[in-house]
């Protein structure tokens, strides 16, 4: 009987660790995925188009992971063979697609209106999720879910948009799928190492934006002007390198880490929370300041995560 009771206790402790884990790493890949939009506006506002960043984006962060990634997999090159196809999937779509819809996306519609459109993204998810399992969610995480979309709602408050660009919506939603598969891809059960894994998808992804640029599916253009940050002038590869450290390697690092632990469901409305990053670092970078009611957004969308969580733990 002791022997079952220290059994139960230890399980539970390594139930608790492992969500520690999970939502530490998910909560820091969404604050390093929320610096995204507001180092990417300067640079897309002096003429870099949206698919010239993203490459440059995904392949600084691939290099940068390169070498770790290599240590990681030991010479067992079989293992990229066996992965194929999670690894392509998670560059063309998790990286490549998401990415270059996104900015597209806001070069039609609002930011706040491309961010709500990415973001349903994770619906695509729980329904996914739903058809695999032949399951419905609990009654928890559905309040949850409507819970959370409400409060993207309310801190993106798209009410008011006139005349929408239908090109916007497009990319809105195709960047809601990319980000989609980035969840789903990201919590199956691999062997490959988490570094290796993210390397080799980035680069994946590098290849394909570069690919389509070069037969015209896409623009790559870039320039060396200055850009400013509420007032500061700086070099235009300033904000080029902390987009590849800091939104790309580590956000896709940390995020694969985040996944595996929370599994799909609830690390993707974990990543909500990019949203309230995002506002925080339009703040500082843009001088963009958040108002009373993104912040009453903010707290109703983190109630909706946290039921999220409790439904998917029962």
């Amino acid at each position: 009987m002791a022997e079952a009771v220290a059994e139960l206790a230890d399980a539970g402790a390594k139930r608790s660790r492992s969500a520690l884990v999970g939502w530490t790493a998910a909560l820091v890949s969404a604050c390093a995925f929320g610096t995204s939009g507001a180092f990417a506006k300067p640079l897309l506002a002096s003429g870099w188009s949206a698919g010239a960043v993203v490459a440059v984006r995904l392949g600084l962060a691939a290099l940068t992971l390169l070498i770790p990634g290599l240590i990681a997999l030991r010479g067992r090159w079989h293992l990229l063979r066996s992965h194929w196809r999670p690894l392509a999937a998670y560059g063309v779509f998790g990286g490549a697609t998401a990415q270059v819809a996104f900015f597209n996306a806001v070069q039609y519609v609002p930011v706040a209106l491309g961010l709500l459109l990415e973001y349903l993204g994770i619906l695509f998810v729980v329904a996914w999720v739903a058809l695999r399992s032949r399951r419905l969610p609990s009654r928890l995480t559905l309040i949850g879910i409507a819970v959370a979309i409400a409060g993207l709602v309310i801190v993106l408050d798209p009410t008011g948009m006139v005349g929408l660009d239908a090109r916007g919506i497009a990319w809105g939603l195709l960047a809601a799928c990319g980000l989609a598969v980035y969840f789903v891809i990201s919590a199956r059960p691999m062997e490959l190492p988490p570094l290796t894994f993210v390397a080799v998808g980035l680069a994946i992804g590098t290849v394909t934006i570069l690919l389509a640029g070069l037969v015209g599916l896409m623009p790559l253009q870039a320039g060396t002007a200055a850009v400013s940050f509420v007032g500061a002038t700086m070099p235009w590869w300033v904000p080029l390198v902390v987009l590849a450290l800091v939104a790309a390697a580590a956000a896709y690092a940390l995020g694969f880490v985040g996944v595996q632990y929370l599994g799909s469901t609830v690390a993707s409305f974990v990543g909500l929370t990019e949203v309230l990053f995002a506002v925080g670092w339009a703040w500082i970078l843009l001088g963009e300041l958040p108002g009373p009611a993104q912040l009453l957004g903010g707290l109703v969308m983190l109630a909706g995560v946290a039921a999220v969580q409790r439904g998917q733990a029962t």
